[in-house]
């Protein structure tokens, strides 16, 4: 029985000591949400009233697309008609506003030519794309506007460099199919090219379409465009029958994982316009924090004293305990930040703190009734092990109403609100767990030796209000 609790209780100090030192030793520590390391807010609204329906579907497409960026913990929710996108860790709220708010819709046009850049003398466009043309240099053909851009219309279009200056424009007929014809796209890289494409799988209509219009163009080049900007014109090498292919250009990496992005998530069901957009400043939060960890130190510090002072060698034990459970949250804080980019934001650090008062109950809770036990005659050696049996079902049944609080707000619930309960749900699991692996084999071995339950001072039976230490 003895070597039984002597390898819980070195097993979860294990896991918590080799868990701790595996995230610092690979140099992984819990990623901050916006409010404590800064980044970009961008509020959206549409170009025109629509249904809650319209604006939630929206609200889905860019979560899925900032889920595939990799932010840590992005705070998306609805105000009235309004997007409200919080991306923390994110400087650049240009290509932020570009990547969560374009349309994102996909156009196959043939090229009907090649311009220019476009001369800051350029006058309106009075000739059809395609026509002949013997007065109009091609400079000084007007870019259509993205306003005109119209599906069903010849347009003049750029193509951009990576520094999004415009290196040549293409005229381009009448769209002839879009994304809808895609079910999937992947940014790849190529070793034996050194290119980075664009692999995609179309639909089951779309395969269809897409042998039917590549084996029109054979030889020719098709312009892929997305959003008024040419992404690439590439030449039809051979018909696209088989319902799988690629789009190649002089892409880099982030290009083309970006075009994969929009592509893979489709277009959103309405035009959106930047409301506000601002880089946030992470020096409030900081203070903040620094402020909330000060005072949880210093009521940490008077909690623990009290223990001690009330239950003596009992009250260390809630000092390690809460050491353990300390180092438990912090690596797997840091892990899930790492894996799945979970965010500690103010309110996630607020649900820690208010954990401590949960896990400090569920200590006293078991030291209760182990005084219950001895006012009823029982020595300390058997009341270690019952009073744990019949305090935990009271610590199960608190912990569990903190659980399903904690589930529900996290459930129905969006932004800081679902951070906070995140992190308690995460701690109050973790009290369950170091109750029964931790503090019960700790209390039972100090309940068992002598110099523990006897000891002038600090004694175990000291702490149990017991009038004389019987083991």
């Amino acid at each position: 029985m003895r070597t039984r609790y002597t390898a819980s209780l070195l097993a979860i100090v294990a896991i918590a000591v080799l868990g701790l030192g595996a995230v610092l030793v690979a140099g992984i520590s819990p990623k901050l949400g916006l409010d404590l390391q800064g980044g970009t807010s961008v509020v959206l609204r549409p170009d025109h009233s629509v249904s809650p329906g319209i604006v939630n579907q929206a609200i889905s497409i860019i979560r899925h697309r900032v889920d595939a960026l990799g932010v840590a913990e992005p705070d998306i929710s609805r105000q009235g008609q309004s997007i409200v996108i919080e991306l923390p860790g994110v400087k650049n709220s240009a290509r932020a506003l570009q990547l969560v708010g374009q349309t994102a819709e996909l156009r196959f046009r043939p090229v009907l030519g090649t311009l220019p850049p476009e001369s800051p003398a350029a006058t309106p466009q009075t000739t059809t794309p395609g026509s002949p043309r013997t007065s109009v240099p091609p400079s000084q053909i007007p870019t259509t506007k993205l306003e005109d851009d119209s599906a069903d219309a010849p347009v003049v279009l750029p193509e951009l460099d990576k520094g999004g200056t415009v290196v040549r424009r293409y005229e381009l007929g009448p769209a002839e199919l879009t994304g809808k014809a895609l079910h999937s796209a992947n940014a790849q890289f190529e070793q034996g090219s050194g290119q980075w494409f664009v692999s995609f799988a179309t639909t089951g209509p779309g395969t269809k379409q897409f042998g039917d219009l590549t084996t029109k163009y054979v030889n020719k080049q098709l312009a892929i465009e997305l959003d008024g900007v040419i992404k690439s014109a590439p030449t039809i090498q051979q018909a696209i029958t088989g319902g799988n292919g690629q789009i190649t250009g002089s892409f880099t990496e982030r290009q083309a994982k970006d075009l994969a992005l929009v592509l893979r998530f489709g277009a959103l069901p309405v035009q959106l316009k930047p409301d506000t957009v601002q880089t946030v400043s992470a020096t409030l939060g900081k203070d903040s924090l620094r402020a909330g960890i000060l005072a949880g130190v210093v009521g940490l510090a008077l909690v623990l004293l009290y223990m001690i002072l009330y239950y003596r060698a009992l009250g260390v034990v809630v000092m390690l305990g809460l050491g353990v459970s300390g180092m438990l949250i912090y690596a797997i804080v840091s892990a899930l930040g790492q894996s799945n980019g979970l965010a500690l934001s103010l309110a996630g650090a607020t649900g820690i703190i208010v954990s401590v008062g949960v896990t400090v109950d569920s200590y006293v809770v078991y030291f209760e009734r182990l005084k219950d036990e001895i006012r009823s005659g029982k020595t300390v050696r058997s009341s270690v092990d019952r009073g744990f049996s019949r305090a935990y079902r009271t610590i199960l049944a608190a912990d569990l109403v903190s659980l399903i609080g904690a589930a529900v707000l996290y459930l129905l619930t969006v932004g800081s609100v679902r951070g906070f309960a995140f992190f308690l749900g995460l701690s109050t699991a973790l009290d369950l767990v170091t109750a029964y692996f931790f503090t019960r084999p700790m209390v039972v071995l100090l309940g068992r030796n002598r110099l523990f339950t006897e000891a002038p001072w600090l004694g175990v039976a000291r702490g149990l209000a017991m009038t004389e230490a019987t083991t």
